[in-house]
């Protein structure tokens, strides 16, 4: 494994590939700490007071840590993107009411009402040719202090959630990857004059848009589901593929229209614990609207999305839709951090800085997992079945392995082969038989 830091000693190399390694399994919410390798003379406690230490080191710093995903991304982006490098954003509220240890609690908003935590926002890479994940490029955690950015080696000064994307836009152009970057994200986003600042800036965008928003179509001005009636009357829209929806059998129907933004943008913020709400006019800015339905078998629509982009014409709209459906990738990120993988709400760090470095290393491990999950070698697939046969986990049905079944999996497997430097399979028969006398 090589996974260099920049201006890191060597003994600082070694133990991020240590905490990498150690973060290759899932955790349990009873158990939340880092697994340590089976090793001679390394107790899981001393293992534990090692990484405390290493998140606490005044000697690194989040830009660092940050560098091997960063890394990644590039190496994937040439490999797995073919014209565009598609950066799915969101946002994701940790929840640790219980933890009064961590005094730089934020009051933030769940399902369930409000509660103390953090706010993570995540940068995700996607390749536009499959959909796969590949690396994060950014990890903003908002705390009491202020926003721990793997952008920054300070802690920053905390912005409204939209207006902190263009720095991020920014950032991931910087990067120098192998292809130009289409952002993705949800609703929260549709605000016509982050759209103006994006698109005055060159940055592609792709954008849910809220069903009350008004554009100006063929002449007047119309509410977006008017605009849809009038593709569905002139029978524009076509079929495009067959999608799973809920676990059924569907089909995905696109149609778009050139659509223009003409109204001044409405402003909101907070100042001082104050709602400050500000008209700011702007030019019309033209978009396509691209409209996906997803219709039953007896043609029922079951979901539709009403996409804003700025994307050329030569991007078909099928494409758009398929690219902003790929945006589900980093919910399944988010699943693997928290229930699915590692626990991340049950981590017991006392701060946020503490707990946005350990991120970043968890982060690197569900980036292995990745690249080996889209590795066409035939290796590749064989090592993922052993790994899938190592997690214990059943598959559904014509599905060959998940992420979280890797992960399982690929910690037995590093485990074993601790073991195996230090015991011959034989001396491993003899202990076993002593509670299994059959595996003698």
């Amino acid at each position: 494994m090589q996974l260099p830091l920049p201006n890191t000693e060597p003994r600082l190399q070694r133990r991020y590939e240590q905490l990498v390694r150690e973060h290759c399994g899932p955790a349990h919410a009873t158990a939340a700490g880092l697994r340590a390798v089976p090793a001679e003379q390394v107790t899981a406690f001393a293992s534990t007071q090692a990484a405390w230490r290493y998140y606490h080191n005044p000697r690194l710093d989040l830009v660092q840590l940050m560098a091997p995903l960063l890394t990644a991304a590039r190496q994937s982006a040439s490999e797995a993107c073919d014209r565009f490098c598609l950066v799915v954003h969101d946002w994701s509220s940790l929840d640790y009411a219980t933890h009064t240890t961590k005094r730089d609690r934020i009051r933030i908003t769940l399902g369930k009402g409000d509660a103390l935590g953090y706010d993570l926002r995540t940068a995700l890479l996607v390749s536009d040719r499959t959909g796969a994940p590949l690396a994060p490029l950014c990890h903003d955690l908002r705390a009491a202090d202020g926003v721990h950015s793997s952008r920054a080696a300070a802690v920053q000064r905390p912005d409204s959630r939209l207006d902190e994307l263009a720095a991020v836009f920014d950032f991931v152009d910087a990067q120098g990857l192998a292809r130009p970057a289409v952002h993705l994200i949800d609703r929260e986003a549709d605000s016509v004059g982050h759209y103006r600042q994006w698109h005055h800036a060159g940055h592609f965008f792709i954008v849910r848009a809220d069903h009350d928003r008004l554009v100006r179509y063929d002449g007047q001005e119309r509410s977006l589901p008017s605009v849809v009636r009038c593709l569905q009357r002139r029978g524009v829209f076509q079929e495009v593929r067959e999608v799973t929806f809920r676990g059924r059998r569907a089909r995905q129907f696109v149609a778009e229209a050139t659509v223009t933004l003409e109204r001044p943008a409405r402003q909101h913020r907070v100042v001082q614990g104050v709602k400050k709400h500000k008209i700011v006019p702007g030019p019309p800015l033209t978009l396509r609207l691209v409209v996906s339905q997803v219709r039953d078998g007896r043609g029922r629509l079951l979901v539709e999305w009403l996409l804003f982009t700025n994307l050329p014409t030569n991007i078909a709209a099928a494409e758009v839709a398929l690219w902003y459906y790929w945006r589900w990738q980093v919910e399944s990120f988010f699943k693997l951090l928290k229930g699915a993988g590692h626990e991340l709400e049950h981590w017991q760090q006392d701060s946020a800085a503490a707990l946005a470095r350990r991120l970043l290393i968890a982060s690197m491990a569900c980036v292995l997992v990745w690249q080996l999950a889209r590795n066409p070698a035939p290796e590749a697939a064989q090592l993922r079945s052993l790994l899938v046969r190592l997690s214990g986990r059943q598959m559904a049905w014509g599905v060959a392995f998940t992420e979280p079944a890797l992960l399982a999996g690929l910690w037995v497997l590093l485990a074993m082969l601790a073991v195996l430097q230090q015991h011959s399979v034989d001396e491993l028969r003899a202990l076993a038989a002593l509670i299994l006398p059959d595996t003698s």
